[in-house]
């Protein structure tokens, strides 16, 4: 007797197919290029009684459109309130409002150590996912972790390091490889030096409640750095292909091809912190394929990376992974839309609310455009590049930096004409038009990550149901009948690490994990203190670009 359909699944299911329809139904919207915003009439693309009530709107008036605090309340159109209230429903929640609005300084619940080399925002990142990934090997007992896309090894380092835990670091790029091991000599030449009683001690990942005060002595337990790139279609023993470019030194056998998942045979934990385009999928799959693997942890971005079945046919694409998005019409997502779903929300929400001057930026490339494509109509959309402080500038200014890039001679074309300046002058028309882009940021987003959830679900061995609506829940979990649990997290604080949704996916159940996150978030990072002087502290690397590519 077949079981039952599962009520999560025939949630999150029908969630999924109101997405696509929504999107189906904005699709001019959702592919659109702020920089075509004159030379292909975007404006005039909107229903009439939106754009009237836009063209007179304020930023701050805008910023209220996009969800958060706003100026005095405009008169917008039911339809565009209808249009922004079903974006907000369907997309996954974010995070809690409130909180410091400072970005985030020198956490002081890191060693300081383990604050060289590491922006405040990549702290604030490393600390609260660190903190999960111990969490998770005290509720699955496996204290080995395999970070995925290590980069320099700012994860790694605090794992291993800062709470004990044994961890191997995978990094496709052999030079980032080495900067990693160079920066553990120079974490251990330092701890060498302190002489610190309790270096020795027993690993802090079998601490059971968190520590509120300062931080903890380093254990001299470092991670073990490997130089090579996920094969996302092998088998888990097959994990590794040769690192590109390679590394200064011979290449490091696979790790993970022991007969258990490591070449010891225990189970390991995975996790991949802003694992680029395939590799998030790559880490699902690698994990439904493998009981070795205990548990994944998963943060996302670069969507726009992702490989789909029209660009790369015959392959395992990046987008959709589950048969159930797959099947349904519409679901496909261009280049453009997967972009859009890496764009920061709350930070343009913070310049319309400040009338920011980086708002002019968007008019300046797609004025820049016009002017391009009126010199070479050859040259569609080129990557002019970042301007630096080009809020800054006047126009001519800019257009004088950007015109070179793109091969084009700025002396030979008109930057002050009558026609430069009406499209200057329609400044806030782009502003407008492109927040009403950005409603549909967070649905792009959700639309993905929905599909890897409905994607676990269905190697976990739920069969399709008929559609129960919609739910919209702080900490998604969706428990899974074969032996998977998996909950979609706002890990971050959103306003500054716009890619904060986690996804965690375990063979034991989560209720421990998630019931620790509140515990955990209590520790206000945001009120770090800057560093002593002498000690630079680096300002949080922007989330989104002021200068349009």
């Amino acid at each position: 007797m077949a079981a039952p359909p599962c009520p999560a699944l025939q949630r999150e299911q029908q969630r999924a197919a109101d997405i696509i329809r929504l999107l189906t139904l904005y699709r001019p919207l959702l592919d659109a290029y702020i920089i075509d915003f004159f030379t292909e009439g975007l404006w005039a693309q909107l229903p009439p009684p939106w754009q009237a009530a836009l063209a007179t709107a304020a930023p701050p008036q805008l910023a209220g459109l996009l969800g958060g605090p706003g100026g005095p309340g405009a008169a917008w159109p039911l339809s565009l309130l209808a249009f922004a209230a079903a974006t907000r429903a369907l997309a996954f929640p974010r995070g809690r409002p409130g909180g410091s609005p400072r970005p985030p300084c020198q956490s002081t619940r890191l060693h300081p150590l383990l604050r060289r080399h590491v922006k405040p925002k990549k702290q604030h990142e490393i600390r609260r996912l660190g903190k999960l990934l111990q969490r998770l090997t005290q509720a699955t007992g496996c204290d080995h972790v395999v970070d995925v896309g290590a980069g320099q090894g700012h994860l790694s380092r605090f794992l291993a390091f800062g709470l004990g835990l044994s961890v191997t670091a995978v990094e496709g790029d052999g030079r980032l490889a080495g900067m990693a091991e160079r920066f553990d000599r120079e974490l251990l030449r330092e701890l060498g030096k302190t002489g610190v009683p309790g270096n020795e001690g027993p690993p802090r990942c079998h601490q059971t409640t968190p520590c509120h005060g300062p931080p903890s002595p380093l254990t001299p337990r470092g991670p073990r750095h490997v130089a090579g790139r996920l094969d996302p279609s092998a088998p888990w023993g097959k994990f590794l292909l040769p690192p590109d470019p390679p590394g200064p030194g011979p290449t490091t056998r696979n790790p993970l091809g022991g007969p258990g998942g490591s070449e010891g045979g225990q189970r390991v934990l995975v996790t991949g912190l802003h694992a680029c385009g395939d590799l998030s999928p790559a880490l699902l799959r690698h994990f439904t394929r493998s009981p070795a693997v205990a548990a994944v942890a998963s943060v996302a971005c670069c969507y726009m990376k992702l490989s789909t079945p029209a660009e790369h046919p015959g392959s395992s694409p990046g987008y959709p992974l589950s048969a159930w998005v797959a099947k349904l019409p519409g679901h496909e997502l261009s280049y453009r839309a997967r972009e859009a779903a890496c764009h920061a929300l709350e930070e343009y929400v913070g310049r319309l609310r400040g009338e920011s001057s980086c708002l002019r930026t968007h008019c300046y490339r797609a004025v820049l455009e016009t002017l391009i494509r009126a010199a070479n109509p050859s040259k569609k959309r080129p990557g002019v590049q970042t301007v630096k402080k080009a809020h800054a500038l006047s126009f001519p200014q800019y257009a004088r930096l950007g015109l070179p890039r793109v091969g084009l001679d700025p002396a030979a074309i008109s930057l002050d004409s009558e026609a430069v300046e009406a499209m200057l002058e329609q400044q806030h028309k782009v502003v407008a038009f492109f927040s009403l882009t950005l409603l549909l940021a967070p649905l792009v987003e959700t639309l993905i990550l929905l599909d890897r959830l409905l994607y676990l679900r269905e190697q976990g061995g739920c069969r399709d149901g008929d559609g129960e609506g919609v739910t919209a829940l702080p900490v998604l979990t969706l428990p899974l009948p074969a032996g998977f649990q998996c909950a979609l997290i706002p890990l971050f604080d959103p306003r500054f690490s716009p890619r904060n949704l986690v996804l965690v996916a375990a063979r034991t159940p989560l209720g421990v994990v998630l019931s620790g996150l509140d515990e955990d978030s209590s520790e206000d990072e945001d009120m770090g203190m800057a560093e002593p002087s002498g000690e630079k502290q680096s300002p949080p690397a922007p989330s989104a670009r002021c200068e349009p590519q």
